[in-house]
């Protein structure tokens, strides 16, 4: 398919600036070769998800950037490989700062993250029902983003699973979803009734949309009939924690790692919450472990007659 010429301009201009940044690594920062490949590297892949995402380079705000990180974090990026990327990340917009390509530069407030052991933001049971009180559930978009919470809290789902769900890997019947995780690998998971419903309730409004060709089973939609972003879900999720009063920093992701803690708190077992979750390996579902622990010693603490 033939490019128009405003996709022409703005390919020419991200392939002048990433060979000015290039420059700029090299003569300026005189950073190493590999270090400035690693930087390019890293921002090209900041790029393809603007473009995944339909967005322009110009119009990056701190939003955008906390979405990116919250994929980078789905997709498994170590912490340590995570700063390294915001680093890049921060020197790039200073650089196009500094070219006037853009007037505020939205790192600013960009954190790297803790490169030692982190224990996951989590919602409370309470706070989950919060957020959903707070859903508008008289519009359509309100009921589809009732669906998408329940889907996601109770279904373990990564951001990007969540958006690529399909209608034909739904088996209501039989009471579980098959979702496409990281690698193209499929699993089965568990949906519960409420869930159902919700979800058959918000297809009785899909049904009036006009999909646009090739998103014709995709699950959830936007009102013009596209897949919804994963910048979007972030959007969502943070308007109504803010709208509800929470103040612990989230996103889609805190489901995810919400639905874990809540699972292993009620006594399932971590091998099932791996398979849930569709972790690689038991290590990596661990970390739910220490954080159930330390509202074991939390609990003992504040409850054990010694120490009352």
């Amino acid at each position: 398919m033939a490019l128009d010429n405003d996709s022409k301009r703005r390919i020419d201009d991200i392939d002048r600036l990433m060979r000015g940044f290039g420059a700029y690594l090299q003569l300026e920062r005189g950073l190493s070769d590999n270090t400035r490949e690693s930087y390019l590297f890293d921002i090209s892949k900041f790029l393809d998800f603007l473009k995944r995402e339909n967005q322009m380079l110009r119009s990056v705000t701190d939003q955008s950037l906390q979405a990116f990180v919250a994929d980078l974090h789905d997709l498994g990026i170590a912490p340590r490989s995570q700063a390294r990327i915001i680093s890049g990340l921060k020197s790039f917009f200073k650089y196009l700062k500094a070219e006037n390509y853009i007037d505020e530069d939205p790192t600013i407030n960009l954190e790297s993250p803790q490169t030692g052991r982190h224990l996951p933001e989590v919602l409370t049971v309470e706070q989950i029902d919060m957020l959903i009180d707070e859903i508008d559930k008289s519009t359509p978009e309100g009921r589809r983003n009732n669906a998408i919470i329940e889907v996601m809290y109770g279904c373990g789902l990564r951001v990007s699973e969540l958006v690529n769900l399909e209608i034909n890997k739904l088996y209501f019947d039989e009471g579980y979803i098959v979702v496409t995780g990281k690698g193209s690998k499929e699993r089965i998971v568990p949906i519960s009734d409420v869930a159902i419903d919700l979800v058959n309730e918000y297809m009785t409004e899909r049904a009036q949309l006009d999909v646009v060709a090739g998103e014709e089973n995709v699950l959830f939609l936007n009102r013009r009939g596209h897949r919804l972003t994963r910048q979007m879900i972030f959007t969502i999720i943070k308007r109504l924690a803010r709208q509800a009063g929470i103040t612990k920093e989230i996103s889609p992701h805190t489901l995810r790692h919400s639905f874990a803690t809540h699972l292993l708190e009620g006594g399932a077992n971590l091998r099932a919450i791996q398979q849930m979750l569709g972790h690689e390996s038991i290590a990596t579902t661990e970390i739910y472990l220490h954080l159930d622990t330390s509202n074991l010693r939390r609990e003992i603490l504040e409850h054990h007659p010694r120490n009352l």
